[in-house]
């Protein structure tokens, strides 16, 4: 019997950086740690990245080799999201609370407080050397409350 994952949805402004290394590190751990999760990303105002930026930032290549994960060979470009992806995902990831809380109001006003809002900033505000750790502790601390509920649900105290 297989179950289908339940689904996180990590949100960044441009869907090129900050959500793909997230996406991707958790994807990593929830795969070595067998946690029924699986990730996707999605961008809140994809038309921001410029257009010869290619598919997915090189800090974000460089990150996630660094630590040895691999992308497939055909790396998919940014994808903006939709009502659809967020009906689809079982907890929602906004990267940075001031950038993302407004388009979020803007674009899916009844989203807007489902969703967990972290505190990374852009390119624009700090060098990957910085806001990768952020998001990798970030990544990190999320597996492991995810662990920690998944193994709640199998030991039901059924004492009265």
């Amino acid at each position: 019997m297989t179950t289908t994952p339940s689904q996180i949805l990590f949100l960044c402004t441009g869907n090129f950086y900050r959500s793909r290394f997230a996406e991707h590190l958790f994807n990593h751990h929830a795969t070595d740690c067998q946690l029924p999760w699986r990730a996707f990303s999605r961008g809140l105002a994809i038309e921001l990245v410029a257009a010869d930026a290619g598919p997915i930032s090189r800090s974000t290549v460089k990150a996630l080799a660094a630590r040895g994960i691999v992308l497939e060979r055909e790396i998919r470009s940014p994808i903006a999201l939709s009502e659809q992806d967020l009906a689809t995902a079982h907890h929602i990831v906004a990267l940075k609370h001031a950038e993302h809380y407004p388009l979020m109001s803007q674009k899916f006003p009844d989203w807007v407080d489902r969703v967990e809002y972290w505190h990374v900033h852009d390119i624009d505000f700090a060098h990957p050397d910085e806001a990768i750790p952020q998001i990798e502790e970030a990544v990190l601390g999320l597996l492991n409350r995810l662990d920690a509920s998944s193994r709640e649900e199998f030991f039901v105290d059924t004492s009265s």
